[in-house]
């Protein structure tokens, strides 16, 4: 007789780590890396307008480039790919997929109406305080670019950089990236929302003291409707609308300058 067979339990997979994002300081090392990528994105629109650029090198030379319509909107747009590319790595590496990972989905008309509604009193209650302080409701630097852009006939490509891709790049970054790690890290979404913005208003230096202010309330209800809505296309919609509304009020105030 044979002896009976050992009947035994088939060998089971080993665990899987299952997909999730970068807590805090995984984010903050990809969230410097996303930022150097692009800035080398903007720089090297400079870099090409001085190497076929006829007039001699000189710090006057290269500030009065830097600062022009046509080399602004080339660079908010050339900023843009190459950010993607860093957030595609970063995201690959988690193995979460991509538009996850970024809360890339669709939210509710009552979101959006409600964030239009908010971010209409936000920017209302700024404006009263600007003209209560006499300031100027608009910045000088955004009126010295749109003229600047207008001479060079690329009037249209600084609203496209402004109002369209700007907003991608940055909501992506900070609404998107930053606040879905630290958000998941001991900061929680409440600290998440207000770290992301202020380093959304950190990239913005190129305004003074009052309109980091509001830069920055503006941050925390584009970060607590992320949180709210679960949607980055939200914040990128509300971000391109604000900037819109500024740029056409700086067009105005240039045109009565």
């Amino acid at each position: 007789m044979s002896s009976p067979e050992i009947l035994s339990d088939p060998p089971q997979p080993l665990a899987q780590r299952l997909p999730e994002a970068w807590k805090f300081i995984g984010t903050s090392l990809w969230g410097l890396a996303v930022f150097a990528a692009m800035f080398a994105g903007q720089l090297s629109v400079l870099v090409y307008f001085l190497i076929t650029g006829r007039a001699p090198f000189s710090f006057d030379s290269v500030k009065a480039l830097a600062g022009g319509g046509l080399t602004i909107s080339l660079s908010v747009i050339m900023g843009l790919p190459a950010a993607l590319l860093a957030l595609w790595v970063a995201t690959r590496l988690s193995r979460v997929p991509f538009a996850d990972y970024l809360a890339l989905r669709w939210t509710s008309w009552w979101y959006l109406l409600f964030g239009i509604a908010g971010l209409i009193a936000l920017v209302l209650g700024w404006e009263g305080v600007s003209y209560a302080m006499g300031r100027e409701t608009s910045a000088g630097f955004m009126v010295d670019v749109l003229q600047s852009a207008r001479a060079a006939g690329a009037l249209w490509l600084l609203i496209v950089a402004f109002c369209v891709v700007a907003p991608i790049t940055e909501e992506f970054l900070t609404r998107g990236f930053l606040y879905r790690g630290w958000s998941e890290s001991f900061l929680r979404p409440t600290g998440a929302i207000v770290l992301s913005s202020l380093v959304w208003t950190a990239m913005h230096l190129q305004y003074d003291w009052f309109f980091f202010g509001e830069i920055f309330s503006i941050g925390l209800l584009f970060g607590y409707l992320r949180y709210r809505s679960n949607s980055i296309w939200l914040t990128v919609i509300l971000h391109g609308l604000n900037n819109l509304a500024a740029t056409l009020q700086t067009l105005w105030l240039a045109s009565h300058t």
